[in-house]
């Protein structure tokens, strides 16, 4: 089931204060960005953080599952939804951790 625009709206509205946020449609499903970093993904109306040494420290014991079958693990969030400081807080410690996005090749022409 793909995740419905009005989810990815409140998502994306609850973290403003984390960054430069936007989503991006991959496969039917959402990537979350901060500040050009992708940090998570929306799958089935769900929130999946990239799993970090800070994020988990922050978290305290996260309920970890895979995104969709077949990926690694990540932090699903799910109680925490309606916290806007808390996710945002999340967001940022994370994304801290998180490596610098490659730079895209240019095409030959």
């Amino acid at each position: 089931m793909a995740s419905d625009q009005t989810f990815v709206d409140f998502v994306v509205d609850q973290i403003q204060n984390a960054g430069v946020i936007h989503a991006r449609k991959m496969f039917g499903e959402y990537g979350i960005y901060s500040d050009g970093k992708i940090f998570g993904l929306i799958c089935d109306n769900k929130l999946f953080i990239k799993p970090t040494q800070a994020g988990r420290e922050y978290i305290g014991t996260p309920v970890e599952a895979p995104p969709y079958s077949g990926a690694k693990n990540s932090f699903l969030i799910e109680e925490q939804l309606e916290d806007a400081e808390w996710l945002s807080e999340l967001v940022r410690v994370s994304v801290k951790e998180l490596p610098e996005p490659k730079p895209k090749k240019k095409k030959k022409s």
